[in-house]
């Protein structure tokens, strides 16, 4: 079959609009997408529930859902608690959620920073207490640590190391793990 010669003044396919796009009006979410928004919502509202009130109050949130969350922490019951979750949930919907989202989720990395900075310490601890040349690492990095106190806080650690399980104070390995965590925050 020969080809027809296109007709330049009709309009190209990937002009059309889509079919479900009607005259600029988008479809709606799906029911499943609506209930996983609405379970982001109750989860948020549960993570609200443990920031301090002075804290809320920052965050630009309507009052009736400040008082669902404060009445939120005094339900003990399971069922109760479920149902004031779901009616959080339903109240986040209308409110403006992104400086509460921010909130909890500095709270989340303020906690994982903290946990890191953690077992950082521990680390150095450990290192300094197998290997000498830790020490001379240490100081590299923390310039402004006072090298005679941590060669002796070392020198303590190992000795208590050293000794028998009953006789170990932990005493020396405190002192070692909270003058590495000074310097670790002092950064």
């Amino acid at each position: 079959m020969p080809e027809r010669p296109s007709d330049p003044d009709a309009p190209a396919a990937s002009d059309q609009p889509a079919p479900n796009v009607v005259a600029g009006l988008r479809e709606r979410p799906s029911k499943t997408r609506r209930k996983q928004d609405s379970h982001d919502l109750q989860s948020l509202g549960e993570a609200l529930l443990a920031l301090p009130d002075d804290h809320l109050a920052t965050l630009g949130l309507a009052e009736p859902l400040l008082d669902a969350l404060r009445a939120g922490r005094r339900i003990k019951s399971h069922e109760a608690r479920r149902r004031q979750m779901q009616l959080i949930g339903k109240l986040m919907r209308t409110a403006d959620v992104e400086l509460a989202r921010a909130a909890v989720l500095e709270r989340q990395l303020g906690r994982a920073r903290d946990s890191l900075a953690l077992h950082q310490a521990e680390r150095w601890r450990a290192e300094l207490i197998a290997d000498d040349s830790a020490t001379t690492r240490f100081a590299a990095d923390h310039p402004g640590a006072d090298l005679q106190r941590l060669r002796a806080l070392v020198r303590n650690a190992r000795k208590d190391a050293a000794s028998a399980p009953e006789q170990r104070s932990g005493r020396a390995y405190r002192e070692l793990f909270q003058f590495i965590r000074e310097h670790e925050a002092g950064e």
